[in-house]
Order: C-alpha cells, then sequence, then structure tokens
C-alpha cells in the first residue's frame, strides 16, 4: 500500500483530532529536522542587487510520503573553497512544491560570491556562483542574453557555453523558459529523435502540470551549469501560459476543453514563482506585474518589462486557417486602433520615468528587457527578391501544405500586412508611444528582444524616420525558426527591411553576448554548431556596435 502526500495530510489531521500521539515516519523525520532530501535541480541565483541576491533551490524529499517543509540552511562564501560569510535559515515548503527562496543582503557591491544549501540531514546542494550590482564607477558590463528553450526542440548546447565563459555578470532571460504542448505537439520530431519527450505528455493546463514541466528542464545539466554561473534576470513571454497570450486568453487556450483562462494563468505564474530565481510578487500588485529595474554603477540601467499579462490587448488574427483577402481592411483597422495596449499606461510612465532618471544620473546606457521584436518588420516578397527560377525551387523543396501557406502569407505581405501581429508590429501606436517616452525621457534606449527564434540587428524609427533606439534580437535555444523551413530566409527578411532591419539570421542558435562599455555597447552574435548532439563548436556570427558619444548615428556592424 502506497500513501500519497494529501493522504498523508489526511490521517495525520485525523490522528491530531483523536488525541492520538502516532506520527507519520516522514513527518517524524521531518519534525525532528532530518528530513533527507537531494538537490535534483541544481541552484539558481537571480535578482542582484547592489548587496545581495535571491538564491533558490529545490529540496526534493528522499521519502515520497514527505508532507511538510523541508528546513535548509543556506550560505554564502567568497570563494569556491572559503568558510561562509553570510547564512540562515530557509524552507523548502511543500506548499511551493519544496522549492525554497531567500535573499541575501549584506555583501559588498561588485564583487563574485558563491552559495549553497545544506539539508538537515548533511546532504549539500551543488555550488552556485553570483555578482552583486556595482556601485559607483564602472569599466564595463558583460550579459548573456537568451530566450525560447524548447526542451523537445534540442539539447541546451547554447548554455553549455554560457556555463564556461570566463567573464559574465549576469544573464538576461527574456521568456520562454518552458512551452506548454504535450508530447505530439511542438518539437515532437526532435524530440523522438533525441530522447527528450515533455513531461507530462499531455499540453499542461493545471498547477501540477506546470510544475512538472518547470522540474524537467531544470533538470537538464546545461540549464543547471548556466543557473550556477551566474545570477538570471527573466521575465516570462507567452509559453510560459500558452501560445501568444494576452490579459485574457491565448491562441493556444480553449475554455471548453481547458478550463477558465485565469485559473490557468493563475496557476502557470504560481509555478513560475516557485521555480525560478525571481522575487515574489510585490504585496498589493498584480502577480503580473514583474517589471523592475536594475542599475550597474554609473554605467548603465536596465528596464525589464513585462509584455504579455498585465496589459497586453488582444493579438489582430484572422478568422479561418489563413489570411482571406476580404480581411485585410480589417486587419489592418484594428491594428491601428489607438486604445491597444501592450504596455499599459501605468508601467509606461514608469518606463519614461525609470529612463530619465538614469540619463539625469549621467549614464550613458538604458537597456530595454524586453520580450518581443520591436522593429517594423515587412514579410518577403521571396518570387519578387529570388526571382522565378530560384523562387520554383524553393517552393519545389516544401511539402504542398506550407507552400499554400507560404503564398497565402506573401499575399498578405505584399497588401501591407507586417510579418508577426504578435510582435510591436501589431501594435504600432503603442509603440509610438514607447518611442515618445524615450525622446522625453533623452534616451536612445538598447532594445533586447527575444520571443522570434531569429537573431535581430534593427534602427528603431519612430513615424517621422527619427532614430530613436536600436534593437539586439536573440535567436532561440533550441526552438526552431522560419530558417529550419527555409534556410536563408533572414537574410531575404534583412534585404526587405533595409534602414530598419540591419541582419536577421533565422537559421542559427545560440545567444547574445552584450558588452557595456562608456564608449560603446557591442552586440556578439553567438551561435552554437548543432542542438541535437555533443559535442558542439561554437562561433560568432556577426558583432555589432552601438557608440555612446554618437547616439543619432545607426549601429556599425564590426569585425
Amino acid at each position: 500500500m502506497t500513501i500519497n502526500r494529501r493522504d498523508a495530510l489526511k490521517n495525520a489531521l485525523k490522528l491530531a483530532g483523536s488525541g492520538a500521539t502516532l506520527v507519520l515516519p516522514a513527518v517524524a523525520a521531518q519534525a525532528a529536522g532530518l528530513a533527507k532530501a537531494r538537490f535534483d535541480h541544481g541552484v539558481a541565483s537571480g535578482d542582484p542587487s547592489v548587496d545581495g541576491a535571491i538564491l533558490w533551490t529545490r529540496a526534493t524529499p528522499a521519502d515520497v510520503t514527505q508532507a511538510g517543509d523541508i528546513a535548509l540552511t543556506w550560505h554564502v562564501a567568497e570563494t569556491d573553497a572559503g568558510k561562509p560569510i553570510r547564512s540562515g535559515s530557509v524552507k523548502a515548503r511543500a506548499a511551493r512544491d519544496f522549492t525554497a527562496k531567500v535573499e541575501a543582503t549584506g555583501l559588498q557591491p561588485g564583487r563574485d560570491y558563491r552559495y549553497w544549501f545544506d539539508a538537515a540531514d548533511g546532504t549539500r546542494s551543488p555550488v552556485g556562483r553570483f555578482q552583486t550590482l556595482p556601485r559607483g564607477k564602472v569599466a564595463d558590463v558583460v550579459m548573456a542574453v537568451v530566450s525560447c528553450q524548447l526542451y523537445a526542440g534540442g539539447l541546451f548546447n547554447a548554455y553549455d557555453a554560457i556555463a564556461k565563459l570566463d567573464r559574465l555578470d549576469a544573464v538576461l532571460h527574456l521568456g520562454d523558459y518552458i512551452y506548454e504542448y504535450g508530447a505530439e505537439g511542438y518539437g515532437a520530431d526532435i524530440a523522438k529523435k533525441i530522447g527528450r519527450l515533455v513531461e507530462p505528455r499531455h499540453e499542461i493546463v493545471s498547477l501540477a502540470d506546470y510544475r512538472m514541466r518547470h522540474a524537467q528542464v531544470k533538470r537538464d545539466v546545461d540549464m543547471q551549469a548556466a543557473h550556477a554561473r551566474a545570477a538570471f534576470i527573466c521575465v516570462w513571454d507567452d509559453h510560459e501560459v500558452a501560445n501568444d497570450d494576452w490579459m485574457h486568453g491565448a491562441e493556444n487556450h480553449d475554455p471548453k476543453t481547458e478550463g477558465d483562462w485565469d485559473a490557468r494563468k493563475a496557476a502557470a505564474m504560481q509555478a513560475y514563482f516557485e521555480w525560478m530565481p525571481i522575487r515574489d510578487p510585490k504585496p498589493g500588485q498584480p502577480w503580473a506585474a514583474i517589471n523592475r529595474s536594475f542599475d550597474f554603477g554609473d554605467l548603465a540601467t536596465l528596464v525589464m518589462v513585462e509584455t504579455r499579462l498585465l496589459a497586453r490587448s488582444e493579438q489582430v488574427a484572422a478568422k479561418g486557417e489563413g489570411i482571406a483577402p476580404a480581411e485585410y481592411a480589417p486587419m489592418m483597422a484594428e491594428r491601428a486602433r489607438a486604445d491597444r495596449e501592450l504596455l499599459g499606461p501605468a508601467q509606461l510612465a514608469w518606463v519614461e520615468k525609470t529612463m530619465a532618471t538614469s540619463v539625469a544620473a549621467g549614464k550613458p546606457w538604458q537597456v530595454l528587457g524586453n520580450q518581443v521584436v520591436m522593429a517594423k518588420v515587412a514579410g518577403p516578397d521571396f518570387e519578387k527578391q529570388l526571382g522565378p527560377v530560384r523562387y520554383a525551387a524553393m517552393m519545389a523543396k516544401l511539402p504542398a501544405q506550407w507552400r499554400s501557406r507560404l503564398e497565402t502569407g506573401m499575399a498578405s505581405y505584399r497588401a501591407g500586412l507586417p510579418f508577426n501581429f504578435d510582435s510591436w508590429d501589431g501594435y504600432p501606436p503603442a509603440r509610438e508611444r514607447l518611442y515618445a517616452a524615450f525622446q522625453r525621457a533623452k534616451s536612445r534606449p538598447i532594445v533586447l528582444s527575444g520571443d522570434s527564434h531569429a537573431a535581430w540587428a534593427n534602427d528603431l524609427h519612430d513615424d517621422t524616420g527619427r532614430l530613436v533606439a536600436v534593437e539586439f534580437g536573440c535567436t532561440a535555444i533550441t526552438s526552431p525558426s522560419y530558417g529550419s523551413l527555409l534556410p536563408g530566409i533572414g537574410t531575404l527578411i534583412a534585404e526587405a527591411n533595409k534602414g530598419e532591419v540591419r541582419f536577421c539570421d533565422q537559421d542559427a542558435k545560440g545567444y547574445t553576448l552584450l558588452t557595456l562599455t562608456p564608449e560603446h555597447a557591442i552586440a556578439d552574435f553567438r551561435t552554437v554548431s548543432t542542438i541535437i548532439a555533443k559535442p558542439y563548436t561554437q562561433a560568432t556570427a556577426i558583432r555589432f556596435r552601438a557608440r555612446a558619444d554618437r547616439l543619432d548615428t545607426p549601429l556599425e556592424a564590426i569585425a
């Protein structure tokens, strides 16, 4: 006979009510402070400050009938072999899926630290590493920018590469840490070939489902290595809940079969806050309000925004599978509505105030951590760009259903519809409001974007043609892009958007390494040679530079 956790709790309550003194073995062990635990999911740190960071782990109960919280001790030291300079107690709470988070404070700014957890039975976690935010004069900052890690889609070789970087101050994760699809969904073909079927096998909807998917991702050794290497600064995108989500629903949510949207969203957010090294929601604030900022001394301010669940209006979308010509005008009219939002008024005002404060303090860089591509991107006309012969050869290689979809899409692009309605291109008035906020703050920020599974270097212009910002979009860790179907499509997208898009790579996987100095910002687009095997090789596809003393000039491609 087995007793699950719920039954154990019920039995314990019955015994307590009867006055009996019998206690279940796991509960007795916990009460004595001897509950056995493993650290199967490693350790992680996040949301660094000038005097500390959030420390995270999960204490996996060694006894499956474990019903109570597990007591842990956390430690921070200056070196791997050093004695702890800060220690404290924290509980891996059963109500939080045995995850534990604590904020270590009282540390020195701009310093590298090590940390670990101990269970009461003497089991020790792996050792992690983080750096506190600097204060005062800063020579440089180095950050890895990542997004879109479809577990089923391939190996996390990019995280192995990040973990091996000699210099790394923080990792910026722009969303899609998990995906909601089941074992027969997105990425299933690759998953079956390389043995990365998702858990649970069905599409995730409940709290237990989301917890299980997060747990699977954090068991990955490359994921653990990257988390142990540096503090993560994270925001979610859509797939932490469901594809193309917005305030009140998602493209991949059917209330008839998957229940209430708000319940699903709440379950997904709860699992995210449990399993990610991010500060918990502020009392009295919506859970979705994860926008926050980080100051890197006198050099930069990082502004992380939320563009999915807090204020986003529903995406413009066709009524059927494809976009019929009769839908073009209604879709474009809805897209142009001034009341459609991505950030919302309160968050927009916060962005402007935060950037203005940074500019007034003399910091050369304001960096916007944002989920979706901001540039104006028109869809390519392959037939016109390639010519009839090359176009026919390309189409002949595609499955019939994809040829039909591509032709339908190109017809809409020729009519002026944007490449992606889910990006900022689906909300042009909201984008103009953000650009106006940049101007009022006297900032020309660096915009960082994820979501697209492609690498981008973009010069961002408002509707008057004025250069207002530059954008670096990071490619995916594993998630497939249009390049998986049409190799080289990124070059054609860039050619179709000269003046706005300087570089687009829809083929390679990897990450972006952003280096900031008082003089310049350099984005290295790092790639890995494969995501379906090991070993792999790493390369730099291209580098772009923005100069602090020439904020009115476009990006420069450099050697």
